[in-house]
């Protein structure tokens, strides 16, 4: 049983990975006016890295040291997120709209607490489900009186999206495993390496292929696109990890797929604040919903078997 004071601290920390992803939105739009996707994940990755690197050379944490024993389980959890994850996700948007796959990703909490109640043996009760729905179905409220749904989605983008929906679940309920064996930071340490070994690495050797070295590092001459990266890597990518691995030793898997439904409602906060758009009434109908479905999942009792 977690202690009442890091079970407290998780669920701060998930309102932080929440706000942060809400935002990282408008980075994304940032960063892409500038390095197409696979070379902005190699940036992000990048910053991610440095990141780790500066906290140990100030001494601010110990990195892990590794083990083939060790590796196994988290170049597995590495491999779901954010490898596989990443990839799919981005490949998945070439081919759709973000509308469309909002609709997509809405059905994480749905799928976790399924795979959750399978593979972990978590129960929740009829209000918790109820409350999932209701989350749920605010996100879709939201996107259908946005107005951007087009026809502009295949099939090839949809089973993407939907393959890194699955991935996304895997690692939660996968690191609900093993998150048991190691602590956040190594597991956050691993990951962050190793995508930025691989997005890296693709991006390099892609670019040297076409012989275009050059674009990989052209996006750095703009000030904007290093606040976006800043961003994307540290936040995004290296803290975000960090606070969902912690919440995955203190919550269960089914309630942390759920913050997720609050991400969008931060976008939309976020683009009201920073890019100037006009706040509707669906924004605060679909709000409401997804606020009160978010508050009936966490805070009501939640059984174990």
């Amino acid at each position: 049983m977690p202690a009442p004071n890091k079970h407290r601290q998780a669920y701060i920390g998930l309102i932080l990975v929440t706000l942060i992803i809400g935002l990282s939105f408008i980075f994304v739009k940032i960063g892409l006016k500038y390095s197409n996707a696979i070379d902005l994940l190699a940036h992000r990755f990048t910053a991610a890295a440095i990141s780790i690197a500066l906290l140990w050379i100030f001494g601010l944490i110990k990195l892990p040291r590794f083990s083939f024993k060790k590796g196994k389980w988290l170049l597995l959890l590495s491999l779901f997120y954010p490898l596989l994850f990443f990839a799919l996700q981005t490949f998945g948007l070439q081919y759709s709209t973000a509308s469309e796959a909002g609709i997509v990703f809405a059905t994480v909490p749905i799928i976790t607490l399924v795979a959750a109640s399978i593979f972990l043996k978590e129960k929740t009760t009829l209000l918790q489900k109820i409350g999932i729905v209701m989350s749920i179905a605010g996100i879709l409220y939201i996107i259908y009186f946005t107005g951007n749904i087009s026809g502009s989605t295949t099939l090839k983008g949809l089973i993407l999206l939907m393959l890194s929906v699955l991935v996304l679940v895997g690692y939660y309920v996968l690191g609900k495993v093993i998150s048991a064996r190691f602590s956040a930071m190594e597991v956050t340490v691993w990951m962050t390496i190793l995508a930025f070994i691989i997005f890296n690495g693709f991006s390099i050797a892609s670019h040297i292929q076409n012989h275009t070295l050059s674009q990989f590092f052209n996006p750095f001459t703009h000030s904007e696109f290093l606040w976006a990266v800043v961003y994307l890597g540290v936040l995004s990518s290296m803290v975000t990890s960090f606070l969902t691995n912690f919440a995955l030793t203190q919550v269960p898997a089914s309630q942390i797929a759920v913050f997720n439904n609050l991400s969008p409602l931060v976008s939309i906060a976020g683009g009201i604040l920073i890019l100037n758009e006009t706040l509707f009434t669906y924004h605060i109908i679909g709000g409401f919903l997804v606020l009160v479905g978010v508050a009936m999942t966490v805070f009501l009792k939640y059984q174990k078997r």
